[in-house]
């Protein structure tokens, strides 16, 4: 899918704005906190129906006004066939998605149909922040993919969701019934089972991709792994919910089950990247996380997912810069939007070579074409 235009009204900083794109590379270029993030948030907006940043849909109209509506015109690659998608948000009102005008009844029935990834310097994130940004993120791809996985993590999320208030009545009224909460517990291990299953079989395919990415931008030559953190990994699903109820009831939560796996980022003879690489291997590794995501979301799905770029030249030397620009300027990926402060640095990029562009200064709430 190409986005060939896009309407902003009252989203976060923006009170009218509409652009007309390129198909391959987009550029916005502007001093920090003009907005240039906000561009790529409303596109991250239309393919997933929220905020890469802020959870908060209404922490993201713009002041003092009622609602925000982000609007997007899609081409096929191929066929050239247009899609149009809403978002929009009324304070009071919700929230609604539509694809050529017509609703959504679940915002998980939109999930896959414009497949993109997101590189932010939040990505850092993945290696420094707790385990549930590590499955957000394997759960992110493979929902893009599967569309049983993604029904059963909801199944499942919804399933702990009720386990856990059951949980709590146990604990305030001072009661335990076991035929209540092993109700329950099939319902875990119906759709939990699987949702692990997915997530083994994909981290085995993801990471022969992921390596191959590191090896590309990394000049040192160091080895990287991933590895897979289950409780599931210990036994039987069932059999380890039963032998948890005594402490699930203590801790008025579930502590077991796949809510709980984690990825084990690893660099040189197994050692955590977290603790023991430097601020530049960690970054290569994020950088290339999202760039394995890209790519088995395209071999899977057959078609190139949307790139965005948020600050990613921050801290790479301009030769780096210009091998990241080369690689998603190919033919092998499909349409890039990218943010920089410089606007000397990004023209000096495309120097001497033959990448389809456009670069757009933001200024004052608004976008030029330079």
């Amino acid at each position: 899918m190409l986005l060939k235009n896009l309407k902003l009204a009252n989203f976060k900083n923006y009170a009218d704005l509409e652009a007309t794109f390129s198909d391959k590379i987009n550029c916005f270029v502007g001093n920090n906190g003009v907005g240039k993030t906000n561009l790529l948030d409303a596109i991250y907006y239309l393919s997933f129906c929220k905020s890469y940043f802020n959870p908060s849909d209404s922490q993201n109209v713009k002041y003092r006004e009622p609602f925000f509506a982000i609007h997007g015109i899609y081409a096929l690659p191929d066929s050239g066939e247009e899609q149009m998608v809403s978002c929009v948000f009324k304070r009071g009102g919700g929230k609604q998605m539509k694809i050529n005008k017509k609703a959504y009844s679940r915002f998980a029935d939109h999930i896959g149909k414009i497949p993109l990834v997101m590189i932010s310097p939040y990505d850092q994130d993945l290696i420094n922040a707790g385990s549930d940004m590590r499955r957000k993120f394997i759960d992110g791809i493979i929902s893009q993919t599967d569309r049983t996985y993604l029904e059963n993590l909801l199944a499942y999320q919804k399933a702990v969701d009720q386990r856990n208030t059951l949980l709590k009545q146990f604990f305030e009224n001072r009661f335990f019934e076991e035929a209540q909460l092993r109700l329950w517990d099939d319902q875990l291990v119906r759709f939990g089972q699987p949702v692990f299953e997915s997530r083994k079989a994909f981290l085995k395919e993801f990471e022969t991709i992921f390596q191959h990415y590191f090896r590309l931008i990394s000049p040192s030559g160091e080895q990287v792994k991933i590895g897979y953190i289950s409780q599931l990994d210990g036994g039987n699903f069932a059999d380890l919910l039963k032998g948890a109820w005594q402490k699930d009831a203590y801790a008025q939560y579930s502590t077991v089950g796949v809510h709980k796996d984690d990825l084990d980022f690893q660099i040189d003879e197994a050692m955590p990247i977290k603790k023991f690489g430097s601020q530049g291997q960690q970054k290569t590794f994020v950088l290339a996380l999202k760039l394995a995501q890209f790519e088995y979301i395209t071999s899977v799905r057959g078609t190139k997912p949307i790139l965005l770029l948020d600050d990613v030249f921050d801290k790479l030397d301009i030769q780096r810069v210009r091998q990241l620009i080369h690689l998603v300027g190919s033919d092998h990926f499909g349409q890039v939007f990218l943010t920089d402060t410089q606007l000397g640095r990004v023209e000096s990029i495309f120097e001497n070579t033959d990448i389809e562009h456009a670069v757009f200064t933001v200024e004052n709430n608004n976008l030029a074409q330079q």
